[in-house]
């Protein structure tokens, strides 16, 4: 990736104006599935609104079906297959149900409002970490709150606003499922295919003795457009089923596959080509990844991996029965080992995607769990899957998220103070529609106090131009209700359709212009509306830029550098952990992976909010990709060390191999030593730890493949830790920068 600034266009540089560029233009901003959500709003809000004001006669049911209508069709964004967005709707309607009662309820008391508020904010928002249909459903479920809590109104509402909210449920989850487009398949199993296809060619093409450069290239390439689907949103991409689960494992593990065949390819390229055992268990593999790729993509078949298991245990048994003082012995013994750790990582990957397509036992889901987690005592294997995995799943997400060093606790604890601090402000400044307060400054608060600051301009930019819109409406057609009526419709359609599609701006003008409408017909009071949304909305957006320079002002940025510590130095204490239990020094198996998965999740969703934040990014994007990619070797390196066999000796061989993993380790706690910011401003030089060789006339003492296994990990982690020596130090030296330069 190019770190050179592009230059301005110049006025020469600009295209030309011409109907094809319009085409493009519009082309650019179309979106089907936009349109479709447009158009539903434009029908139902109108409708319901009508009904209940023009025929019930009820203003506070008129108020609640509208907003209502905007909750379930626009602002909650659920996706999936239509029965996972009635189960979703469904949660929505009886959350926002509760929620609207309680609004009103403590509406009178503002203190109260303001505390309840505190914790619907926080709950509502940290939730969103199980999945992406409850973190898409947070500003909907929000409403239903701040709706009622924000606005005057008296318990004996209680049953008006449900009614609304109730009547908005219905028609638009009705509403959805028959109009809905078919379901867009996964972008993310998707992309998981594509990078096992390419794995596949290019382990094709090293068994048979070519190593291909071009192949490389495009397992890199898939290997990239998969983290960028990983990456593409704030929130985590799967769900709670053990499927979603799977799946998100996944990406680790194939990125670990494509590390270890670029590794076997380095060393294979450097001997005389590939034995026949490591050809025969490469091409096995080469065959599992198709059919990893071929079942991801929509087979309905499934596949066997015990071929792949037994191919390397026989070649680990071929390994052990070379002799030891051959001059060949060391480089068979290497070559076997990458051959074998290919075949490990790619089997783990078969079995997940089994899962995935659903096509695995019970027993197999039971033990991949507890990979997942890291923790093999954390599980009876043999407990069979159950409707309450979700549950216990969503628990343990959340579990891991409770932490301050969170990116999501962080968010949500700045939100739901931002929230609570605009329910105060509302009704101690007596401004009318305070709601809009309070959904200004949940819609401009960001994950750093800069981007927060643009975005509040552009928030009071918006607002202002649909103000000017709006004025214009009500002096051309006045408080006429006919008028607006017919006027209604079409803003809804407009407002509906701008978000996510087109600018944050235009977003903001739309439903301005909606609102003023839909309030100028409850209370015929012309332009006077904007001007008050105009006070309201620049409040709001003052409280969230207040909350965002006083609490994590750096934002996701300064969480990456945190997380990325404790990645590193979890996934050292687990390397020592592993390493010591292969070597027969450790007397109960490692208990350290656990935390090295909690951190690598928290690490995941960091970077994923770090990539998502507005604005520039100071740290180059490769050098978090090679760190991240660098904890994940290191975390995975270990658990692979977990799952062998102990293999005790007193050889003096395995005192070596004692000290050079205290040598690794060490180094990995000073490089995240240097990655936090307690440290101090000044960024040391951070050097290679020197491995001691094991020699070959020892290895009779001991089981030779244990103790090279051993060996050969900590040996491939020595060898790429150079590549992130220059990556740490930049990431490190913009740690100490302060937030604003």
């Amino acid at each position: 990736m190019s770190n050179s600034v592009p230059a301005i266009s110049t006025l020469e540089e600009r295209p030309d104006p011409s109907p094809a560029s319009w085409k493009d233009w519009v082309g650019r901003r179309w979106s089907s599935a936009a349109a479709i959500r447009a158009v539903q709003a434009a029908v139902v809000l109108p409708g319901l609104f009508a009904f209940c004001y023009q025929v019930v006669g009820d203003r506070q049911m008129a108020t609640f079906a509208a907003f209502g209508s905007f909750s379930t069709l626009v602002f909650a964004g659920f996706t999936g297959t239509r029965r996972d967005k009635l189960a979703a709707h469904l949660g929505l309607a009886v959350v926002g149900s509760v929620l609207v009662a309680l609004g009103t309820v403590v509406s009178s008391l503002p203190v109260l409002a303001t505390l309840v508020m505190l914790v619907v904010g926080f709950a509502v928002l940290f939730l969103g970490i199980v999945g992406p249909n409850v973190a898409s459903g947070a500003t909907a479920v929000l409403l239903a709150f701040v709706l009622p809590a924000a606005s005057p109104g008296t318990i004996s509402m209680v049953p008006s606003r449900l009614e609304g909210w109730w009547l908005a449920s219905v028609a638009g989850t009705i509403a959805i499922l028959l109009f809905s487009p078919k379901p867009a398949v996964d972008p993310l199993r998707v992309d998981v295919a594509s990078l096992a296809r390419a794995l596949a060619d290019e382990l094709e093409t090293v068994t048979a003795g070519v190593f291909d450069a071009d192949k490389r290239d495009q397992s890199l390439a898939a290997q990239r457009k998969m983290l960028a689907a990983f990456t593409a949103s704030p929130f985590r991409p799967t769900g709670l089923t053990t499927s979603d689960q799977a799946l998100n494992n996944m990406v680790g593990i194939l990125e670990w596959v494509s590390g270890l065949i670029g590794d076997a390819v380095r060393q294979y390229s450097r001997g005389v080509g590939i034995d026949q055992g490591d050809q025969e268990l490469l091409r096995e593999a080469a065959m599992t990844l198709r059919r990893i790729s071929s079942l991801l993509a929509g087979d309905s078949g499934g596949f066997a991996l015990d071929r792949l298991k037994e191919l390397r245990q026989q070649r680990a048994h071929a390994v052990s029965d070379t002799a030891t003082n051959t001059p060949e012995f060391f480089q068979i013994a290497h070559r076997a080992f990458h051959a074998r750790m290919v075949a490990l990582a790619v089997q783990a990957a078969g079995a997940d995607a089994l899962i995935v397509a659903r096509r695995a036992g019970s027993e197999a889901i039971a033990k991949r769990r507890l990979r997942w987690i890291g923790n093999d005592t954390a599980v009876d294997a043999k407990a069979p899957p159950s409707r309450w995995d979700g549950f216990r799943i969503g628990a343990g997400v959340i579990g891991r998220h409770a932490s301050l060093r969170s990116m999501w606790l962080h968010n949500s604890a700045r939100g739901a103070l931002a929230l609570a601090a605009a329910v105060a402000i509302a009704d101690l400044s007596g401004v009318q529609h305070g709601f809009w307060v309070v959904l200004a400054a949940l819609s401009v608060l960001r994950a750093n106090a800069a981007s927060t600051g643009v975005t509040a301009v552009r928030a009071i930019a918006g607002t202002g131009i649909g103000f000017v819109i709006g004025a214009g409406i009500v002096a051309a057609v006045g408080t006429n209700p006919t008028a607006l009526w017919l006027v209604l419709p079409v803003a809804v359609l407009v407002a509906s359709y701008t978000p996510g599609v087109t600018s944050f701006v235009t977003g903001q003008a739309a439903f301005t212009v909606a609102v003023a409408v839909l309030y100028n017909l409850l209370v015929p009071v012309g332009w006077v509306v904007g001007l008050v949304r105009i006070e309201a909305v620049a409040m709001g957006c003052l409280v969230s830029l207040g909350v965002g320079l006083l609490l994590w002002p750096r934002g996701a940025a300064a969480v990456v550098g945190t997380d990325l510590y404790d990645a590193f130095t979890t996934g050292s204490n687990y390397l020592r952990q592993a390493a010591s239990w292969a070597l027969g020094t450790r007397p109960s198996p490692p208990d350290a992976g656990v935390e090295a998965v909690a951190t690598a999740a928290r690490l995941d969703d960091a970077l994923r909010g770090y990539l998502n934040e507005q604005g520039a990014k100071q740290v180059i994007k490769n050098d978090l990709w090679r760190l991240v990619g660098a904890a994940t070797r290191l975390r995975l390196t270990a658990a692979s060390l977990a799952g062998m066999a102990p293999s005790p000796t007193k050889a003096v061989q395995g005192h070596i191999l004692g000290e050079n993993v205290t040598a690794l380790a060490n180094w990995y706690q000073n490089l995240a030593s240097h990655l936090s910011r307690t440290t101090p401003s000044r960024i040391g030089t951070i050097t290679l730890p020197a491995l001691q060789m094991i020699e070959a006339t020892a290895l009779h003492t001991c089981d030779p493949r244990n103790l090279l296994d051993i060996d050969y990990h900590l040996r491939d982690l020595h060898a790429h830790q150079r590549e992130i020596v220059e990556p740490a130090g930049r990431v490190a030296t913009l740690q100490h920068r302060q937030w604003w330069r």
